[in-house]
């Protein structure tokens, strides 16, 4: 129904959409703007223009034609991540993925800090056992011979 032709020339993308009934729609950007929705306001813009102006409208080129909608597409698309909902979701997703990073970042890091208090404990956990089996041990010798530190004999 219509060709798509991409140029470029320097620092600028010139993206073309022609129709068979004789109308070409263009649009000049930097290198960085997505092809994909610079085609899409191209087709929407011809498609609406054909459609509110029939051919015997704009072929003798009078009376001039005004397309005020235009306007609101050129500030809509100044961002195509706004316009395009594609774009629009990727862009979310690789925020999403920035977070989800962090987090797991964070996570991971805590997980090592759990396994730092695991390791303590576990040494604690020794040292109160060693503890344990000496006091028992110092203990056991006081209870062989009664009365030799002051307690009561039988």
């Amino acid at each position: 129904m219509g060709t798509l032709v991409i140029n470029q020339l320097l620092d600028f993308t010139f993206h073309a959409y022609g129709r068979s009934e004789g109308v070409c729609g263009i649009i000049i950007s930097d290198h960085a703007y997505p092809a994909l929705v610079a085609h899409q306001l191209l087709s929407k813009v011809v498609d609406e223009f054909l459609e509110a102006n029939p051919r015997s409208s704009w072929e003798t080129g009078e009376p001039r034609i005004v397309m005020p909608q235009l306007k609101e597409y050129i500030d809509k698309y100044q961002d195509p991540h706004q316009a395009d909902s594609i774009l629009k979701i990727q862009k979310e997703l690789d925020e999403t993925k920035i977070v989800l990073h962090k987090t797991i970042e964070s996570v991971l890091q805590r997980g090592e800090k759990i396994d730092d208090l695991v390791q303590k404990s576990d040494g604690l956990s020794a040292q109160s056992k060693m503890f344990y089996q000496q006091a028992k041990k110092n203990n056991s010798c006081c209870s062989e011979e009664p009365g030799k530190y002051g307690g009561i004999d039988g």
